[in-house]
């Protein structure tokens, strides 16, 4: 099997983010800069010499903005300011300022489908159906018997529609019921949005996460979603604790005025240089998404795909997703993650009893080999497993409401380790509790260890701003090959560089065509012996074709 690649050989300054590594930010628990428990603004400034040293090319920053905090920042009530717990807007700019000094670019999370219904847009359109934004959410009236008026769910349990006594009528939230959906139906919404999205362009921000970006639209017409028939068409990650995968959401989201807007956006985007966007993207043909959001370099510039934050890390689903992304996704442009502050850590969903660090390590080096982009989320440098946090300390209502079948976000949310008592915050107590079996695996302690997961993340990423083949070359799977080993070359110009990654515990031999050599890739012990990769348990070996 393979798969070629319509990648070009040479990119402008522009097109910095094309096979960048960017460091997710959950600021909430990142850094405590002032003893409240909570990770801030400040925080995260204080911590910029350490992300830089990493190596990595930009950060993204989870919401900081304004909000009553019940889905914890994804409830926004004021776009253009920062939440009184994260600091101030002054804080933003200062952080901003000593990001671009130390070499980052800086990503920030924007969630345009919803709002809080704290927001004043939601408070004005809630107070009358004659308002001057009584059409800026979608509402609709109930049906005769007074149910709501299609069968659409929420993600996070129950209907989708919340009836509201002041309007009499439902209006829709995907999230929770204080998580009203946006009308891009409306062109005064989108014209609000990008004025948004223009005041922090103005501000100097470097580019835009854009939260479920497939959901700012939904069927004028509200018909009804069709049922999944079987389990195996649900959605990636989705499972039978959860009504919401029982649906194709044909209806919901990802509906085609979505490509039009984005356009817009783009135009926007296109008027500040050197910006660009990451749409996160869920849905049952996400491919097919992918490739429509980012085709033709008028719509996003980078699709975030959900397919490796699944629960299979076999070989076969991750060269059958590889190629399927490829194959699919045109001259469009994926941006990659193992882990993020939705997930279960992909050391504890992926490397379940292998050695923490081997697993670490070789799953970090696929990652930061593919053809894409890639995210690496804050704490993986650690190699940090899933925290383990009791039902009487959840705070996340995603958890709380499908317990005890899933435990939630909080065990891919709790406080970062800095030092070996923790070092989160200086007084008090955090938000989560530290998981006691994070404290060994400390920053501190981790930078002193020239084993350490961290140790390798600077030194690896060093040497890969010498490959040029790992950064923007072609891809192409070992034609023929369909062991356990992942095999694949990247091709610029005239380097071709073959990488062969082990995440199972057997060490495992795989010949290839033509004289290749090893490179001293940083901290494996992969090997090459006539012309074949040999790669121990937990391993990686990267061989210059000569």
């Amino acid at each position: 099997m393979s798969v070629q690649s319509n990648t070009p050989q040479s990119y402008r300054a522009a097109d910095w983010w094309r096979g960048a590594v960017i460091y997710q930010i959950y600021p909430r628990s990142f850094f405590d800069s002032n003893g409240d428990g909570i990770g801030d603004i400040p925080g995260v400034t204080q911590k910029l010499a350490y992300i830089a040293e990493l190596g990595v090319d930009a950060i993204w920053l989870s919401p900081f903005f304004t909000s009553p905090m019940k889905d914890f920042g994804y409830d926004v009530a004021d776009y253009c300011d920062v939440d009184p717990m994260f600091g101030s807007l002054a804080d933003f700019k200062t952080m901003l300022a000593e990001a671009q000094r130390l070499g980052l670019k800086v990503i920030i999370d924007q969630v345009y489908s919803h709002t809080s219904d704290q927001h004043p847009w939601f408070i004005e359109s809630r107070s009358s159906r004659d308002n001057d934004r009584s059409d800026w959410y979608v509402w609709a009236d109930a049906k005769l018997d007074g149910t709501p008026p299609n069968n659409w769910l929420s993600i996070f349990g129950g209907s989708a529609w919340q009836w509201d006594s002041r309007r009499r009528q439902y209006y829709l939230h995907n999230f929770l019921t204080s998580q009203p959906d946006l009308n891009f139906h409306n062109p005064a919404v989108q014209d609000a949005i990008l004025d948004v999205m223009r005041f922090w362009l103005e501000l100097g921000v470097d580019g835009f996460r854009l939260d479920v970006v497939n959901m700012y639209f939904h069927d004028a017409q509200l018909r009804d979603n069709p049922v999944v028939s079987q389990p195996s068409e649900r959605h990636v990650g989705s499972g039978d604790d959860n009504p919401w995968s029982r649906q194709f959401h044909k209806h919901q989201i990802t509906q085609p005025e979505n490509i039009a807007f984005l356009q817009r956006l783009r135009s926007l985007l296109d008027q500040y240089p050197s910006r660009t966007t990451i749409g996160e993207i869920g849905s049952y043909d996400s491919l097919k998404v992918m490739s429509d959001y980012t085709s033709g370099g008028d719509k996003l510039h980078m699709a975030y795909t959900f397919d490796l934050l699944s629960a299979d890390c076999s070989a076969d689903y991750i060269r059958h997703t590889i190629a399927s992304v490829e194959a699919q996704l045109g001259d469009g442009w994926p941006n990659f993650a193992l882990s993020n502050h939705d997930v279960i850590r992909s050391v504890t969903r992926w490397g379940g009893h292998a050695p923490r660090s081997d697993f670490a390590k070789a799953s970090l080096a696929l990652l930061f080999s593919l053809h894409g982009s890639s995210c690496l989320y804050q704490g993986e440098e650690l190699g940090l497993p899933e925290g383990k946090v009791a039902f009487e300390d959840l705070q996340d209502p995603y958890g709380i409401e499908f317990w005890p079948e899933f435990k939630g976000r909080d065990g891919c949310r709790t406080p970062m380790v800095w030092t070996a008592d923790g070092g989160f915050t200086s007084h008090g107590t955090s938000w989560l509790p530290i998981d006691p079996d994070h404290l060994p695996l400390n920053a501190d302690t981790q930078a002193q260890d020239p084993t350490s997961v961290l140790q390798w993340v600077k030194q690896f990423l060093s040497w890969r701003r010498t490959q040029p083949a790992l950064i923007h070359g072609d891809f192409q799977w070992l034609s023929g090959y369909d062991g356990a080993a992942l095999v694949f070359s990247r091709r610029v110009a005239d380097q071709v560089l073959w990488v062969g990654v082990n995440l199972t515990d057997k060490p495992l031999t795989v010949p290839i065509a033509g004289r290749i050599e090893c490179l001293e890739a940083a901290g494996f012990s992969g090997t090459v012996q006539d012309n074949s990769l040999v790669i121990p348990a937990y391993n990686a070996v990267f061989a210059q074709a000569v």
